[in-house]
């Protein structure tokens, strides 16, 4: 493993500042989800939406990334290209994103329901927030690494669900990867001591079916071997003693969608 970056207060609140563009950025997303839209129209709108607020798309052009969001439709589990087929009602999309602001990085994520989904998808959206929150709560100093894995690990496998290994959450900051790499699964006592400074973007991907996943031609795009749908949901969250600090937010996005539906 890398040297961790341990950051200050000061640091930290640049973070959040990242963060929460990228939630701002994702409400007007949800804003914009529906059934007829295409993922490349949200990408244009993201980006025009994050160089309005003077900063830079944190994806586009890292590691060759041609665009600002990654939006994964249904199997698709991360890393899904925009493009232009319209999505249809009862769809699912996980919609990624990141921003550089002030020389730091925000990354969340977010999976919205397109039209009227199904109940089992709608119970997987669920329970993949839930694994969120449950590695949250592991996330504080004095833990270790293992015990945010297994936080998400053993809510999504107890609901019969399969947890992607390949990709995992990450240490955030000037980089948009750093040290440590924060996987779904995990020992509960295990790996590297979580200690008040670092900061990790925790992120469940999560499978209806089987935790196995390949990548399609397109050299970007991770989907489930069985074509099942998957789930992915990420925040931003600084270490600290009893509680984690969570750096990004949902609640903007929740907030659009409620008043749609309203």
């Amino acid at each position: 493993m890398g040297k961790i970056y341990y950051k200050t207060d000061e640091e930290i609140e640049l973070i959040r500042e990242s963060s929460l563009l990228v939630g701002k950025t994702l409400a007007e997303v949800a804003k914009r989800i529906e059934p007829g839209v295409t993922t490349q129209e949200l990408d244009q709108m993201a980006e025009e939406f994050i160089r309005d607020h003077k900063a830079i798309p944190g994806f586009k052009g890292l590691y060759g990334c041609p665009s600002t969001l990654l939006c994964s439709v249904n199997e698709a589990v991360v890393h899904g290209l925009p493009t232009k087929k319209p999505l249809v009602n009862g769809d699912i999309v996980s919609v990624d994103c990141g921003v550089l602001m002030n020389g730091f990085y925000g990354d969340v994520a977010y999976t919205f329901q397109v039209g009227e989904v199904k109940e089992e998808v709608k119970k997987l959206l669920r329970v993949t927030q839930e694994c969120l929150q449950r590695a949250i709560d592991a996330a504080v100093a004095g833990n270790r690494l293992g015990d945010i894995g297994y936080a998400v690990q053993s809510h999504a496998e107890a609901n019969g669900y399969g947890v992607v290994r390949e990709l995992v959450g990450h240490g955030l900051g000037r980089e948009l990867h750093e040290e440590p790499q924060v996987p779904n699964y995990g020992k509960r006592g295990s790996g590297p001591q979580l200690k008040e400074g670092m900061v990790i973007a925790i992120e469940p991907m999560i499978n209806m079916g089987t935790k196995n996943v390949k990548q399609l031609d397109d050299g970007w795009t991770i989907v489930t071997t069985d074509g099942k749908p998957s789930a992915h949901f990420e925040h931003d969250v600084a270490i600290r003693k009893g509680k984690a600090e969570v750096l990004s937010t949902h609640e903007l996005i929740e907030e659009v969608l409620r008043n749609k539906k309203g």
